[in-house]
């Protein structure tokens, strides 16, 4: 099966999804990622997948300069919640959020889903590492593959409103 903007795709048919080959991706710095497309098969509107898939192959790094002050927020939430326990193992000092992007090493899979909880929106959710949370690392989420509309912890959610149960 072919999708606009990714190519072949191969179904994996244990994860209900499919995968692309390696592609290079201009926001994230050229990297080459294989994107996982969830849900597209049934999907009653593909094209929507198309334009995110489209969009955010077409970003670049301005659109993860703008997310910066909200992902140094979430380094303060954890950093101050660390430095509350009195557990300092992890504690990564990051002076703000022109220089946050020097502790994340972005992922390489983009999934690209449809949210079928909340707004109907399709998503590309991105899970990073990062320095100061080792465990739950950092999911940036794209709405429609434009803009950066969550960042946290990973937890599989693409919006704040599904995480909240709304």
């Amino acid at each position: 099966m072919q999708i606009p903007g990714l190519g072949p795709v191969v179904e994996d048919t244990d994860l209900g999804w499919h995968q692309s080959e390696p592609i290079p991706v201009p926001v994230l710095g050229g990297a080459p990622c294989r994107f996982i497309v969830d849900g597209y098969v049934d999907d009653p509107s593909p094209e929507d997948f198309h334009t995110a898939i489209r969009t955010f192959l077409a970003l670049d790094r301005s659109v993860l300069t703008a997310a910066a002050p909200s992902i140094f927020a979430y380094y303060r939430d954890v950093t101050d919640d660390i430095l509350a326990s009195g557990d300092d193992d992890w504690y990564v000092e990051i002076e703000g959020p022109h220089d946050v992007f020097d502790h994340i090493r972005l992922g390489n899979e983009p999934m690209v889903t449809r949210d079928s909880h909340s707004d109907r929106h399709v998503y590309v959710s991105l899970e990073c590492e990062c320095d100061w949370e080792p465990e739950h690392g950092l999911q940036m989420v794209f709405r429609d593959g434009r803009t950066v509309t969550k960042v946290g912890p990973y937890d599989g959610h693409l919006t704040n409103s599904a995480r909240l149960g709304r």
